[in-house]
C-alpha cells in the first residue's frame, strides 16, 4: 500500500508540475525505480503514467489553445507526433549508456534557452528554429520529447521562447497539448514493445490526470515571473541531478 501511495502521490504532484512549469517526470520516474520497476520499463512506464495529465493541463487552458491560428496548430500537431515516433523508435535501440549520457545535456540547454529567450532569439532570428511552427525546432523537441519525456514542458517553453511567444498561459497551453500528443506516440510504441508496467501505468494515469487539470488555475494565478522562476528552477535541479548520475 505504501509503494502504490508513493506512486500516487508522485504521478499527481507530476500533473501539476507539468501543467505549470514542466519536469514531471522527475517525480514519477524515481517513484519507479524505488518501488522496483526495471529501470527501462520505468522509463517507458513513466511515459505513459503523465501523459493523460497533459490533457488534463490543456484542456485547463482550452480558451488559450482555441485562441492560436489553427492552421499553424494543425502543422505543429502533425510535426510533433512524427517527432515523437521517431524518438520512441531512438530510445528502443539506444542503450543505457547512450541515455544517460545525452539527457543532463539536453536539459541544460533548454533550461538556458528558456532563462535567456531574448538573447537567444535575436541570434537565431534567422533560423528554423526562431520561426513560429518551425519544422526543424519542433522535430529536433519531439525526437527528444520521444527519446526521453523528462523535462519535455521546459523544453517546450524554451522552443515557445525562441519563438517569440510571450503569453505564459498560452505557452503553457500548447505545451500540455503538444506533450499530450507526443506521449500518446510513444504510449502506441512501447505499448507495442512491451516495456510498459500496466499496474502502476493506470495508478499513476488518474492520478496525473487530477493533477493536470489541478494546475491550470495555478498557473493561470501565479504572476509571470513566478512562473519563469519555477521553470529554471525545475530545469536546473533536473540537470544537476542527471549530471550527479552521469559522473556517479
Amino acid at each position: 500500500m505504501i509503494d502504490w501511495l508513493i506512486l500516487a502521490t508522485a504521478a499527481f504532484l507530476a500533473g501539476l508540475l507539468n501543467t505549470i512549469a514542466g519536469g514531471g517526470t522527475f517525480l514519477t520516474f524515481p517513484a519507479l525505480v524505488f518501488t522496483g520497476v526495471p529501470i527501462v520499463a520505468a522509463n517507458a512506464t513513466s511515459a505513459v503514467a503523465v501523459f493523460p495529465g497533459y490533457l488534463g493541463g490543456a484542456m485547463g487552458f482550452r480558451r488559450e489553445i482555441g485562441a492560436f491560428d489553427r492552421r499553424l496548430l494543425l502543422k505543429i500537431v502533425a510535426v510533433t507526433a512524427v517527432g515523437g515516433f521517431l524518438g520512441s523508435l531512438l530510445l528502443l535501440v539506444s542503450s543505457n549508456e547512450a541515455f544517460s549520457a545525452v539527457v543532463p545535456f539536453l536539459l541544460l540547454a533548454a533550461t538556458a534557452a528558456f532563462a535567456f529567450a531574448g538573447r537567444i532569439q535575436a541570434w537565431a532570428a534567422a533560423h528554423d528554429f526562431a520561426r513560429p511552427g518551425g519544422v526543424v525546432g519542433t522535430l529536433a523537441v519531439s525526437i527528444y520529447g520521444g527519446y526521453f519525456n523528462g523535462g519535455l514542458g521546459i523544453v517546450l517553453l524554451a522552443l515557445f521562447a525562441l519563438w517569440g511567444m510571450r503569453d505564459l498561459n498560452l505557452m503553457n497551453g500548447l505545451k500540455n497539448a503538444l506533450s499530450f500528443v507526443l506521449s500518446a506516440v510513444s504510449v502506441v510504441t512501447f505499448t507495442v514493445a512491451g516495456i510498459v508496467s500496466w499496474p502502476q501505468a493506470v495508478v499513476m494515469m488518474a492520478a496525473a490526470t487530477i493533477g493536470g487539470y489541478a494546475g491550470a488555475p495555478l498557473a493561470r494565478a501565479l504572476p509571470r515571473e513566478v512562473v519563469r522562476a519555477i521553470v529554471i528552477a525545475v530545469g536546473l535541479a533536473m540537470s544537476a541531478v542527471f549530471f550527479w548520475r552521469l559522473i556517479m
